[in-house]
C-alpha cells in the first residue's frame, strides 16, 4: 500500500531522515520506534505531505504522492493524527468530528461515520455537544483521532499516541486501535515507549539519528539483544 523510498527529507536545508526506505501493506500494522531525534515524527510529516522530500519517493497504492499536496493525500485514502491534540477549542465535539469528513469519499457517509466513531469512542457520543476545549487531555486525544477517522483512511498514521496519557486511558486508546486494525485499516504508528507499539504491530522498524538501523517483525524486535539492550531500556 505505502511505499517509501530512499528518503532524504527534514526542514530548510538541514536533512533529519537519510536514505529512509519502509513499507506498509494493505491491512498490516507497522510500528515505527526509536530514541527522541531520530526522526520519527519527521518521517510521518513527509509521508503526510506537511514536508516535501529533497531526495527520494513516495508511493501510495500505486501512485506516485512525492510532491503531493496534503489535501491530496486525504483524498486518496491517508490520515495522519499528530502527537499534539490539534482539536478546535471552541468547536462542539460533533463540529471538530465533521471536520474530518470534507473530502469527498468520505462526506456522503457521514452519519455512517460518525456512528462508527461513537462506537470506538463511547464518551464522545456523551460529549458531543460539549466545546472540545473542555475536554480532559484523554478525551481530546481520542477526539483527534476520531476526527482521523472521519475522513475514512486506508492508511492511519499516527505519531505518539501514548504521549502525557495515564495508564488507564493508553489501555482505553489501544483497544480502539485494535478494534480498528480488526476493520482491516492499515497502521503506521510511531511510538516513543516502544513496548506497547511491539506489543500491538506486526511489523517494525528502529530509526536512529535519521536512518533505519533495524527492521523486521516485531517479536524478532523485542527479543533481539541489540534492539534490548540499546533502545527498549531507555525508551
Amino acid at each position: 500500500m505505502l511505499e517509501v523510498i530512499k528518503v532524504c527529507s527534514g526542514y530548510g536545508e538541514l536533512n533529519v531522515l537519510d536514505q529512509v526506505s519502509i513499507k506498509v501493506n494493505k491491512g498490516e500494522t507497522v510500528a515505527v520506534i526509536g530514541p527522541n531525534g531520530a526522526g520519527k515524527t519527521t518521517l510521518l510529516k513527509t509521508i503526510a505531505g506537511l514536508i516535501i522530500p529533497h531526495k527520494g519517493k513516495i508511493v501510495f497504492n500505486g501512485i506516485d504522492i512525492t510532491t503531493a499536496s496534503p489535501h491530496r493525500r486525504v483524498e486518496l485514502g491517508i490520515s495522519y493524527v499528530p502527537c499534539e491534540k490539534l482539536v478546535f477549542p471552541y468547536m462542539t465535539v460533533l463540529e471538530n468530528l465533521e471536520m474530518g469528513c470534507y473530502n469527498k469519499r468520505a462526506r456522503n457517509k457521514k452519519d455512517e461515520l460518525l456512528e462508527w466513531v461513537f462506537q470506538l469512542f463511547p464518551i464522545l457520543r456523551e460529549r458531543r455537544n460539549q466545546l472540545a476545549g473542555t475536554l480532559s487531555g484523554g478525551e481530546q486525544r481520542m477526539l483527534a483521532l476520531a476526527r482521523g477517522l472521519m475522513s475514512m483512511p486506508s492508511l492511519l498514521m499516527l505519531d505518539e499516541p501514548s504521549f502525557g496519557l495515564a495508564p488507564k486511558i493508553v489501555k482505553q486508546f489501544y483497544d480502539a486501535l485494535s478494534a480498528i486494525k480488526n476493520e482491516g485499516l492499515s497502521v503506521l504508528l510511531v511510538e516513543q515507549k516502544a513496548h506497547y507499539a511491539l506489543n500491538f504491530a506486526e511489523r517494525a522498524y528502529l530509526l536512529s539519528n535519521g536512518k533505519i538501523v533495524f527492521s523486521g517483525s516485531s517479536q524478532d524486535m523485542l527479543n533481539n539483544e541489540f534492539v534490548k539492550k540499546s533502545y527498549l531500556g531507555v525508551i
